[in-house]
């Protein structure tokens, strides 16, 4: 059974002190960091390339990173990424030309593949993608900016992506995005999901060890389940 993970998404970090932000986190319990990588095309942001990841490296960070490219196109960024000191990659299906060629090229490059789901976009990729995958990303909100407010239609699809997982036999990680809180990620994690991407919610906060520690116990609470073990 895969053992839930807090994942801050240093989009709502203080950048002026990124590498103090992101250790701050993870000493207060977080188990992995979210790279939200937007190119101003397929999404309508700019934010941050392979240059962020390999400094968070540098200075120290071993942590997973799991860089969310809403790029188009994917494949030319990838290989950067990956040298840059990236764990997981996951991509929009409809940033793709050859979605299975996309998703061996990330594992080729010796990080865990995954797919990215809007909230319009439909499951149905997986029927052709499920045993290529290591995560599925559901976007709880539309890309492009954080803060936004968690769409509740994500729950049934995180019902439905779960059991499509639990029929497949493999241990794939079902990731949420997008209004992650304190308030809700118990009803989140009842309905499937194992990751908690949360941006505002960690990094607004006071005190990143009280917040992330009420995360922790809702998830425990709804599901039975402790996280970071």
């Amino acid at each position: 059974m895969i053992a839930p993970w807090i994942a801050p998404s240093i989009l709502s970090a203080n950048f002026a002190k990124l590498g103090e932000e992101v250790k701050a986190v993870l000493d207060a319990g977080a188990d992995s960091i979210h790279f939200d990588v937007m190119d101003n095309h397929y999404v309508p942001n700019l934010t941050i390339g392979p240059l962020v990841c390999e400094a968070l490296r540098n200075y120290g960070i071993t942590a997973p990173i799991d860089v969310h490219l809403m790029v188009r196109p994917v494949d030319r960024i990838i290989p950067d990424f990956a040298k840059a000191g990236a764990s997981w990659i996951t991509f929009h299906p409809e940033a793709s030309e050859h979605v299975d060629r996309t998703i061996g090229l990330i594992r080729e490059h010796g990080c865990h593949p995954g797919l990215v789901f809007n909230p319009a976009t439909p499951l149905s990729w997986l029927d052709y993608t499920l045993d290529k995958v290591d995560m599925i990303l559901l976007m709880s909100v539309n890309p492009g900016f954080g803060g936004q407010r968690f769409i509740a239609s994500a729950l049934e699809k995180l019902r439905q992506a779960r059991t499509r997982i639990a029929a497949s036999g493999r241990e794939i990680r079902l990731e949420i995005d997008g209004g992650v809180k304190v308030d809700n990620i118990g009803e989140i994690a009842a309905a499937g999901a194992d990751t908690f991407v949360a941006g505002s919610a960690i990094f607004g906060a006071k005190d990143y060890r009280a917040t992330i520690t009420a995360m922790r116990e809702q998830i425990a609470k709804a599901t039975g389940r402790l996280s970071n073990s």
